[in-house]
């Protein structure tokens, strides 16, 4: 009897740091990277320009998904990394999330007109 509530606790030991290994992005000060899933996880690329904050690099690789659309790529969403925070960017706006499968918090979002916005930044329309 003793042997299964053994054999569950190794099970358990062996299986939950599985569960909660974490991908986490490279830090690298000033680096903004253009991330691509692979089979054998994720490649990170750099972007040709070091970026003074996270903002700067969201922007940057908003530029980037653009200029792919525009020669003919239909990849609406991307993802990028910037000094230990991943950036998704998406059709509502960019998220941020610490780790690859973590919670996402938004970061920036569309104006009316397309443009990245801090969220709140743009006046509401009056009622009525």
């Amino acid at each position: 009897m003793r042997t299964l509530p053994t054999l569950v606790a190794l099970a358990a030991l062996i299986v939950l740091p599985a569960c909660s290994k974490r991908i986490e992005p490279p830090g690298d000060r000033g680096t903004c990277y253009h991330v691509q899933p692979t089979k054998d996880g994720l490649k990170y690329n750099p972007l040709p320009s070091a970026q003074p904050d996270l903002e700067h690099c969201a922007a940057a690789l908003e530029a980037m998904r653009i200029r792919f659309l525009n020669m003919g790529g239909n990849q609406t969403d991307i993802a990028g990394a910037y000094q230990g925070n991943f950036l998704f960017l998406v059709p509502a706006g960019i998220y941020t999330s610490t780790s690859w499968e973590g919670n996402r918090f938004l970061a920036l979002v569309r104006s009316g007109d397309g443009r990245l916005v801090i969220p709140g930044a743009m006046p509401m329309a009056p009622a009525g």
